[in-house]
């Protein structure tokens, strides 16, 4: 199974979930509304070198895809899905995307 950490909030997360619904190969984990999935996603992002370009530029890194090997990737393609297009809403505090 695919998690999928995130948070309702995102754009780009609810655009990839919608694309998940029903679709029992993924499991979507907002972490918005669990500390402890929270603390789970943290622990990832603080760890992982998958996070290190979204840190650099001060992003949150959601969605975060963690495929079934163990591996952690930002690349909603990487786990079957398409990314969200460009244009739209955007949550980063500068507004150029999330």
């Amino acid at each position: 199974m695919i998690k999928i950490y995130g948070m309702e909030s995102c754009p780009d997360c609810t655009y990839v979930w919608d694309q998940v619904q029903g679709d029992a190969r993924y499991e979507v984990i907002d972490f918005g509304l669990d500390i402890r999935q929270l603390k789970a996603f943290l622990k990832l992002r603080d760890n992982d070198p998958a996070f290190a370009t979204a840190k650099a530029r001060g992003a949150a890194g959601i969605p975060c895809f963690v495929l079934e090997d163990g591996r952690v990737t930002l690349s909603p393609e990487d786990a079957g899905l398409r990314s969200r297009p460009a244009e739209g809403a955007a949550c980063s505090i500068d507004g150029s995307g999330c």
